[in-house]
């Protein structure tokens, strides 16, 4: 009897305001890295809401706490002022058939509560495994970000790779064109320097053949000759130049065409590093994720001692329910149990008013930064946000925050 009084004793005492108010950060500072993360996810709707979920959960949760704290402060004012009255009147009036009904009625309203308790650590430990769920898809959603960035920056270095070669054959091409029409120029210079030579030529000709006809018709049928020949070559050589230079215009229009389409490609992914969002920050939500989760397992852990706690107060207050049948006896001692479990359970419920107002700490305003969309902030108001989330955080536990 005197250990279990000592056990249930040192355990309430542990509940000092030094150690509730332990709790006091953990509130503030889950909304707080909630709206940093939020605030990280500009450009990934995917992860924001997820984000956006999983801070809404964590909001019901501590709403569900400051209930099942106001059911705890409730059980124990219930017990303090009515089931243990009643039970120690009936001790008092040696009335054991009603005292055994009233331990039974205190026995039904302790272990309600056990329940509510469980479940609540129930729900903080699956809580706890959603935000674990989300950091490792922050991580996933990071790594594929990086894995786009890294193909689209190789990909335009392709890309401009490749303009830039095909630019050097079209300038190579350009310079054929320009070569080429000089030499056909040139060529029909040629061409109608002949044909003004021949024009000239043949009057001469045809003047010495009437006083010499053989020996000038022999002459002007060699030089006829051999000026059709020149002359045939060139328009031969001409004619390939053109055909040449038909080749050559239609090879550059071909590299403009690919050309133009290189410039498109390269445009569009240009165009598409610009809308692939910055994964530096996501580093930060992961960072602001695993302090959360930190702080939902810290959170169990309460709930987790509430419960080790009310069982503890439970065998306290049965520790000498086999002394009813012999309460003429052993009144006394039966007496003094029941009013030692009294002050242990409104020593209790008075631990569980303060932390109840700890967790109420959130008003209903603490979560409305997940009605805005952190893509819409212009960077004046990121930085802003930041800025005042940062000194908040910092306020509130500067040497654990770093981000």
């Amino acid at each position: 009897m005197a250990d279990s009084k000592e056990i249930v004793a040192s355990s309430v005492s542990s509940w000092s305001p030094e150690f509730i108010h332990e709790l006091l950060p953990a509130a503030e500072r889950t909304a707080l890295l909630y709206h940093l993360s939020y605030l990280c996810l500009g450009g990934f709707p995917k992860l924001e809401c997820l984000i956006r979920e999983r801070a809404l959960e964590t909001k019901l949760l501590f709403e569900s706490s400051v209930a099942v704290l106001l059911k705890c402060v409730n059980t124990s004012s219930t017990l303090v002022t009515s089931l243990f009255p009643a039970l120690l009147t009936a001790v008092e009036n040696h009335n054991p058939a009603l005292a055994v009904k009233d331990l039974e009625e205190v026995r039904a309203v302790i272990n309600n509560i056990i329940l509510a308790v469980e479940d609540i650590v129930k729900r903080y430990d699956e809580h706890n495994r959603s935000v674990a769920s989300c950091t490792s898809d922050v991580i996933q959603e990071k790594i594929e970000t990086e894995e786009q960035l890294t193909r689209t920056t190789q990909e335009i270095k392709i890309l401009e790779e490749a303009v830039a070669k095909l630019e050097e054959e079209l300038r190579n091409e350009v310079k054929k064109v320009d070569e080429i029409e000089k030499t056909i120029e040139e060529k029909n210079r040629e061409l109608q320097d002949r044909i003004k030579a021949d024009s000239t030529r043949n009057i001469g000709f045809g003047v010495l053949a009437i006083f010499m006809p053989f020996v000038g018709l022999l002459a002007k049928f060699t030089y006829d000759a051999a000026t059709a020949a020149q002359t045939q070559a060139l328009n031969t050589e001409l004619s390939r130049l053109a055909s040449e230079k038909t080749s050559l215009l239609r090879q550059e229009y071909s590299t403009q065409v690919r050309l133009t389409d290189l410039h498109l490609q390269l445009a569009n992914c240009k165009i598409q590093m610009g809308v692939i969002p910055s994964p530096v920050h996501l580093v930060d939500v992961q960072r602001c994720l695993s302090q959360i989760q930190h702080i939902l397992v810290e959170l169990q852990k309460f709930w987790e001692s509430v419960g080790s706690l009310i069982d503890g107060l439970k065998d306290n207050t049965f520790v000498n329910e086999h002394l009813i049948e012999e309460l003429y006896d052993l009144k006394q001692q039966f007496e003094t149990s029941i009013e030692e479990a009294e002050k242990c359970w409104q020593r209790f419920g008075e631990c569980c008013q303060r932390a109840q107002v700890i967790f109420s700490v959130q008003s209903k305003d603490a979560y409305q930064f997940l009605e805005m969309n952190p893509s819409s902030l212009s960077k004046d108001e990121w930085d802003e946000q930041h800025k005042s989330i940062m000194e908040k955080l910092n306020q509130i536990s500067p040497r654990e925050l770093s981000i």
